[in-house]
């Protein structure tokens, strides 16, 4: 935190005619690497760590880590309502950097497993949606022209730190011993935090509220006493589920599903529900249920490719670990290297896209999104067509070559640059203005849904007779046809006026 003087007005304003970046998206990109480090360094050897440090069964590992990241994905969104109804979102992120970093240090000890996982998932909470909100709030408007081109340098900011973390906190997991992997996570997370709070005269009035000024040390009080609520919390909600923990232990997974997503849904709905007293929420049109109905029909489908394609975390890294020829000389590859692929892909390929798909909209072949998703679901299944092979030589007690995983790790993300783009432009366009936030809100339940759901699936598929890649296989390119089939109608139902 610095000892700035707090800032009067509104941030500085470009001349209308300057094209230049403010300088606050510098500070922004850095602060969205650094989390992204500490995160995807963490993400990279949590199952790898349960199964070879801790003992865990291999169900267990990977139920623990669907839990974890599908948690990851709902608790922004009570994070940020806190920020806009309390804290503001500069403060709200600095609490969130906090969390996030005890719960990384408190990974260097065993028996404090779980409450760090909690404090990292609450942590996130707090930080994720600020920082993304932040980055809007440093042009002056929806139509200033350097909007769009900000938000992909932010992007690029997530990818970088995704792609250094598993080289570097994965190679100190698995070569120097598990807790220097987490220690350079919190190390991340610290140097986020410090430049983001060094650097604040940058970011103008960006994610405060009109009342407030830059974070200073008098602000110490207050962060802490927020920080010690979440780990109060954190604290408190482990040991209750100490005792619920069992129960719904107990219950078939499919209950268990329903459940969570039912309790997980309530909640958000009571976040971010329209207030009725509001003109601007008077009951959607018929028009607009079909435009409501549409994307919660394509969300199903999208829990479906975020199934397959989370086992990125999970199964395909025990496959890494167990199953892959990682010898280069005498050196061995870490697993959590092939977590790379996916964020070096992206940044390599994601302007490809944007000006493949902004070609064919203004061509004779153009494909509406809902066909543009589907695709992306039937070259998933493809890749685990491809791992399914991997899967049948491994089977056979020989190795595979590191080709195998990497082949699948670039086809699994060309299919997520069909898909997830493309769905979070599909719902900020088509939803009605009055219900924006909350189907926003219901788009990432369905991220928490399927990233749970990649956790437990293969145990779901324990005694069907099913292995787990042909089966994921089938599912994608499956659902991507059926999407594609129903495409024209799903796409009159999300241009009804």
């Amino acid at each position: 935190m610095t000892n700035a003087t707090p800032l009067s007005g509104t941030a500085p304003q470009a001349p209308a005619d300057d094209t230049r970046q403010p300088p606050g998206i510098k500070v922004i990109f850095f602060t969205e690497m650094w989390e992204r480090f500490s995160y995807y360094g963490m993400r990279a050897l949590l199952v790898l760590y349960l199964v070879n440090a801790l003992g865990y069964s291999r169900d267990n590992a990977l139920a623990l880590y669907g839990i974890y990241t599908g948690l990851v994905y709902l608790t922004p969104l009570i994070g940020g309502a806190v920020a806009d109804r309390i804290l503001g979102k500069r403060r709200a992120a600095i609490v969130g950097g906090v969390v996030m970093m005890l719960g990384h240090l408190a990974m260097a000890f065993e028996p404090l497993l779980y409450y760090a996982l909690g404090l990292i998932i609450v942590g996130n909470g707090f930080f994720k949606p600020n920082t993304t909100s932040m980055v809007g709030e440093l042009y002056r408007g929806e139509d200033d022209p350097r909007r769009a081109g900000g938000y992909s340098i932010f992007y690029m900011g997530v990818n970088l730190g995704a792609f250094l973390a598993p080289l570097v906190a994965g190679t100190l997991g698995e070569k120097m011993g598990w807790h220097w992997g987490f220690g350079a996570a919190a190390v991340g997370m610290a140097a986020g935090l410090v430049q983001f709070c060094w650097q604040q005269p940058a970011l103008g009035r960006s994610g405060l509220m009109p009342h407030q000024g830059p974070v200073t040390f008098k602000d110490a009080p207050l962060i802490a006493m927020w920080s010690a609520g979440c780990t109060a919390f954190v604290v408190g909600a482990y040991q209750l589920w100490k005792v619920v923990g069992p129960v719904f232990g107990g219950l078939p997974t499919l209950a268990q599903v329903a459940i969570a997503v039912g309790g997980i849904g309530g909640a958000i709905w009571w976040i971010i529900k329209p207030d009725a007293k509001d003109a601007e929420h008077a009951p959607l049109t018929g028009a607009e249920w079909g435009r409501v109905i549409s994307i919660v029909i394509v969300m199903v489908f999208v829990i479906a490719f975020w199934t397959g394609f989370e086992q990125a975390g999970g199964t395909m890294a025990l496959f890494a670990d167990q199953n892959t020829q990682r010898m280069v000389g005498s050196f061995e590859v870490p697993a959590s290297w092939f977590q790379s692929i996916n964020p070096l892909v992206i940044v390599a390929l994601a302007p490809v896209f944007a000006l493949l798909w902004t070609r064919l909209d203004q061509s004779r072949f153009k494909m509406g999104d809902t066909l543009k998703q589907a695709l992306g679901m039937v070259v998933l299944g493809l890749g685990f067509i491809v791992m399914a092979m991997a899967q049948g030589i491994a089977d056979t007690g020989v190795k595979v070559g590191m080709h195998w995983l990497a082949i699948v790790f670039v086809i699994h993300t060309l299919g997520e640059l069909m898909l997830s783009p493309v769905g979070l432009s599909m719902v900020s366009r088509v939803a009605p203005a009055k219900v924006l936030s909350l189907m926003m809100g219901v788009w990432f339940l369905s991220s928490a849904a399927a990233n749970y759901l990649a956790g437990v699936m293969e145990q779901m598929l324990h005694g069907s007779g099913y292995a787990l890649y042909p089966f994921l296989a089938a599912f994608a390119i499956g659902a991507g046809v059926l999407l594609a089939l129903l495409s024209p109608l799903l796409e009159r139902l999300m241009k009804a006026k």
